[in-house]
């Protein structure tokens, strides 16, 4: 029987990252050491559990249904360690350089980054912010502590992220001011003018949109198919400033409100409520439980969150 003075702990580690990429040689890029040093910890994790932990099949390597059993414990062991041996000291936030990296839609960045950059000047005039977009990182990203936070509207998180709602927001029309569905503003004038779909959530790398698959389509769409209707979408978009762009050009654009108010008053739009219920949406934030004791992760938190409810 193995007990704790047995093993080296490292090979915990080892297993933590074979386990996540499922490949030896990113797993070895990932902890700096070479190939050959991490086929041995791979041998040593073998012979320790008396399991082959991966093995390779024709989709690549594969968990075994015990190393899979064993992950979930795992990871808890070696958050638990990581917070323990972390440094405990004060996060200065008037002196610091810190870069903070978030993931956040151009949504979340053109609607809240503006205030916080205010918020920064004032507290933190040397920390940078570093905005990537959705397709730009993964939730491993995430869970790594690669990013600091993910800002977005998301379906499922994994249970081990921390989040925090940073504000909920209803949607709103842009319509040229020449359009004529402001002359009768109604959901069968709305249906037969043509419309820009905008939406960007989750994570990873977006696919080509199908019109007719309108569980994929979201939230706007989702609303007119439990009436029985559908919409002409003439130009689907993942960024919202084109949209609103578009909007100029005529195209009718429905998205969330506090993005339409950015250009409320611009001369050539209207905003207006749309001409049926959209359920609302949740804007949260999410971090590794890596950060979750980090002194200026902390802090940026905690700012992110004053910013946002500054603006509720």
């Amino acid at each position: 029987m193995n007990t704790i003075k047995d093993i080296d702990l490292n090979l915990l580690v080892y297993l933590d990252v074979l386990l996540r990429e499922r490949n030896v040689t990113r797993a070895a890029a990932q902890l700096n050491i070479t190939q050959p040093a991490m086929s041995n910890g791979l041998k040593r994790l073998r012979n320790l559990l008396n399991d082959p932990i991966l093995v390779r099949t024709s989709e690549g390597m594969m968990p075994t249904q015990r190393a899979l059993d064993m992950q979930e414990s795992l990871r808890g062991v070696l958050y638990s360690v990581e917070e323990m041996i972390q440094p405990v000291r004060e996060f200065e936030a008037a002196t610091s350089d810190r870069v903070f990296r978030i993931m956040a839609s151009d949504y979340a960045a053109s609607t809240l980054m503006p205030r916080l950059l205010e918020a920064l000047d004032e507290q933190a005039p040397h920390v940078s912010l570093d905005i990537m977009t959705p397709s730009d990182i993964s939730f491993h990203d995430v869970e790594n502590g690669k990013v600091d936070l993910a800002i977005n509207r998301f379906e499922k998180l994994p249970q081990s992220f921390h989040q925090k709602v940073l504000w909920q927001d209803q949607f709103s029309c842009l319509v040229h001011k020449d359009h004529p569905l402001l002359a009768s503003y109604t959901l069968d004038e709305y249906l037969k003018a043509e419309h820009v779909w905008v939406s960007k959530t989750g994570f990873g790398v977006g696919v080509g949109m199908d019109p007719h698959d309108v569980q994929k389509l979201g939230w706007v769409d989702e609303a007119l198919d439990k009436l029985g209707c559908r919409r002409h979408i003439k130009v689907f978009t993942r960024n919202y400033h084109v949209a609103m762009y578009l909007a100029r050009q005529g195209l009718i654009a429905t998205l969330p409100t506090r993005a339409a108010s950015l250009y409320q008053d611009d001369d050539y739009l209207v905003m207006k409520q749309p001409p049926f219920e959209i359920p609302g949406l949740t804007l949260t934030m999410i971090w590794s439980p890596l950060l979750q004791h980090d002194a200026g992760h902390r802090w940026f938190r905690q700012i992110v969150a004053d910013t946002a409810a500054a603006e509720a």
